[in-house]
């Protein structure tokens, strides 16, 4: 009997899954004869994309950083991403959750050029647990079920967008984003890397003395490089690109809040 309860349910989340599969395909389908009649002007979107690029707020979330294999591993985060897509126009994305029980979520993540008929998605399944070093969590509050499914469905639709919008495109943004970052600041240098640790610390228990060890020197000594890195690596753990251990040497771990372990791996 249980087993035959289990499959009529399998049958129901797959039946749920290809109707809201179905639905979606639908609506992009109906948009996409708007996007016909509505091209984008390529000129116009890369220009719109340009000065998007020109806000200081944008520009400082543009970029992750994480090192991988004994290298830095750098690109467009996912506020980027959106960004590119919402000015080059004509892009329908998003998450979608196909079903859910108590221990896993199913989503999707896509991206769909409209006009070219170009898609990218991602199906994948999140199961409601955190990852510790300690041991597994398994995830019980809807909220930390949601942080978590949003986080890993973000990530995914990142590299949908990305998949479906020309990479020269993106790459012009990010140097965009770049120039802004190196002429924008009206605060001194000092400034703004005490501003900076205090975000660490509030935020991931990063210290600074995790910090200067991470670059190997006084925080004093910090340059406008050094500076944009370290904002790079907070909008990588941030966004669920990386986590602390990744960057730092972290000795004593103290978890009061759940922004730390998304994701918590081996320190």
């Amino acid at each position: 009997m249980g087993d035959t309860s289990l499959a009529i349910s399998n049958n129901k989340d797959s039946e749920l899954r290809e109707i809201i599969i179905n639905r979606q395909a639908q609506e992009v389908q109906a948009a996409m004869i708007l996007a016909k009649k509505f091209p984008r002007d390529e000129n116009d979107s890369f220009n719109k994309i340009r000065k998007s690029c020109q806000r200081k707020t944008l520009a400082a979330q543009a970029e992750y950083s994480y090192p991988k294999g004994g290298q830095k591993v750098t690109g467009p985060s996912i506020r980027l991403a959106e960004a590119v897509a919402q000015g080059w126009g004509n892009i329908d994305y998003g998450i979608i959750e196909l079903s859910k029980n108590s221990k896993r979520s199913e989503m999707m993540a896509y991206a769909w050029d409209l006009e070219t008929n170009t898609r990218s998605t991602k199906i994948f399944s999140v199961d409601h647990i955190r990852e510790k070093t300690s041991g597994n969590v398994e995830l019980k509050g809807s909220r930390d079920v949601y942080e978590l499914t949003a986080n890993m469905g973000a990530r995914r639709q990142r590299a949908c967008i990305l998949a479906v919008i020309p990479g020269d495109v993106v790459e012009e943004a990010l140097n965009q984003c770049r120039e802004t970052l190196s002429g924008s600041y009206t605060e001194p240098l000092s400034a703004r890397s005490k501003t900076m640790m205090a975000k660490f610390d509030d935020d991931f228990q990063v210290t600074k003395e995790m910090i200067e060890t991470y670059f190997g020197y006084n925080l004093e000594a910090l340059t406008e490089i050094d500076y944009s890195k370290l904002i790079s690596i907070y909008n990588s753990i941030k966004d669920g690109m990386s986590s602390r251990g990744d960057h730092f040497k972290i000795k004593v771990v103290h978890t009061s809040k759940s922004s730390l372990d998304k994701p918590e791996v081996k320190e």
